[in-house]
């Protein structure tokens, strides 16, 4: 199991490079380049959308998790035909979808939001040195 969990891990962290320096890069080049009001435009545009997907897709998932349950509970001579039909076979498909937005992309965009508000919180005072808090581009 060592060899499958470190050929995952290696993966996944490489996969995550680029993620994660846009959450990181994209603040911080904002307030530099466009100053104070487009990074502070750019966490509302993001609050609100992150807010927005995350409650989206915690709910989809419990719900893609639940019919399967509900399928599972109903009787073979029932409209739902029950475990092992191709309804229940249908919703299990959901349910692998349902699950990781439900337990981990749901709560993950918190992660992005919080993260993204405090690096421009740290960086502020960067942001309005750079030309009185115009950016780069004097915008």
């Amino acid at each position: 199991y060592d060899a499958c969990i470190g050929i995952s891990t290696k993966a996944s962290l490489k996969e995550m490079v680029a993620p994660g320096a846009m959450v990181i890069l994209t603040p911080l080049l904002t307030g530099i380049f466009f100053g104070v009001y487009a990074v502070s435009g750019l966490l509302v545009g993001s609050l609100v959308a992150a807010v927005q997907l995350a409650i989206s897709m915690s709910n989809s998932g419990g719900a893609w998790d639940n019919a399967k349950k509900y399928i599972e509970k109903a009787t073979p001579d029932s409209d739902l035909k029950g475990k092992g039909s191709d309804i229940h076979k249908a919703a299990v498909v959901g349910d692998t979808v349902g699950d990781p937005f439900k337990d981990t992309s749901g709560p993950a965009l918190n992660i992005v939001m919080k993260l993204m508000a405090v690096l421009s919180l740290v960086f502020a005072d960067t942001f309005y040195a750079t030309n009185g808090g115009a950016g780069v581009f004097q915008l």
